[in-house]
């Protein structure tokens, strides 16, 4: 596994197709060497908030959280470290993944169920700005754009893991009116993290949890995936993100459990468990917020804060 990532780093060619190298299949999650997935405390930073679909810090004392409603509708909303939530964009139809850059939010729009099993073209990427509130859209005619992430060229991701399409897009910061599908091979991808020139995403629906890894420069190209015990649908990835050590952190979203990933290796362990329906995890980042813990949110409303015991 470690030669197969230095490869994709170096650019190197790989074989033909999806690289799959993982730990045995379907078996119970591995533990790592030296206490690393002993079980993090969790507790509750805030209840009550919502469907919640995704999260980001701005790094000045304010948690993004994009909810959305059970028949449409949804809002973006600011949480301060007290649990306090506070309306940011108050209408945005069914929003998804969030990355910020500086004072700019950018947000997915239109991530529902009905538009990626019938195909309909209606997600928009918005961008609003935190210090004066304006708000534009970046790109539209995205089909159901639900994980999202910014990369260090402004280029945006989204992904879609439903219907026919599901993969990812492309909105070129050059020229963002004219997104492009740029892989469709993935599976049912949804979340998106990017590190060190590495873009991460996770399946949700696949017979099997595959984390799937490539190259910012090279969104086209070599692929190395990582398969993950356990059903895909009972896992249900949902987003991830990764640590400044590389380790990626996955939701499982119907296992109700965050789990850890070594990408070099393929082993995994929840370091969380008991959290239904756990939808996005990040690392803390800005007054108040705690840089070594995650932070999760649920489709229950809660937002989990989770620390090492």
């Amino acid at each position: 596994m470690r030669r197969e990532l230095a490869a994709l780093a170096g650019g190197a060619a790989l074989c033909a197709g999806l690289l799959v190298v993982a730990p045995a299949a379907a078996g119970p999650a591995f533990s790592p060497p030296g206490g690393a997935c002993t079980p993090w405390s969790v507790s509750e930073v805030a209840s009550g908030a919502g469907v919640l679909e995704n999260l980001a810090f701005d790094g000045a004392g304010t948690m993004l959280v994009s909810r959305t409603g059970l028949v449409g509708g949804g809002a973006l909303d600011g949480v301060a470290p007290d649990g306090t939530v506070t309306p940011i964009v108050p209408e945005v139809e069914s929003p998804g993944g969030i990355a910020v850059d500086g004072a700019d939010a950018y947000f997915a729009t239109g991530n529902s169920f009905a538009a990626g099993v019938t195909g309909s073209a209606n997600g928009t990427v918005d961008v609003v700005n935190l210090a004066t509130s304006d708000r534009r859209t970046v790109a539209e005619g995205l089909v159901m754009p639900n994980g999202l992430v910014r990369l260090s060229n402004g280029d945006i991701l989204t992904a879609r893991n439903l219907g026919s399409g599901a993969g990812l897009t492309r909105v070129p910061a050059a020229d963002p009116h004219t997104p492009e599908v740029v892989r469709t091979d993935l599976g049912t991808v949804d979340g998106l993290a990017a590190h060190d020139g590495n873009v991460y995403t996770v399946t949700t629906f696949d017979t099997t949890t595959t984390l799937r890894i490539l190259r910012e420069d090279d969104l086209s190209g070599p692929v190395v995936s990582v398969e993950l015990p356990g059903s895909g649908p009972l896992n249900a990835a949902d987003d991830l993100t990764v640590g400044p050590d590389g380790i990626v952190y996955v939701a499982y979203n119907g296992g109700g459990k965050v789990v850890r990933v070594d990408p070099t290796t393929g082993e995994s362990c929840a370091l969380a468990s008991g959290l239904p329906l756990v939808s996005s995890v990040r690392f803390g980042a800005g007054p108040g917020w705690d840089p070594d813990a995650l932070y999760a949110t649920s489709f229950t409303g809660k937002i989990y804060k989770l620390e090492r015991s």
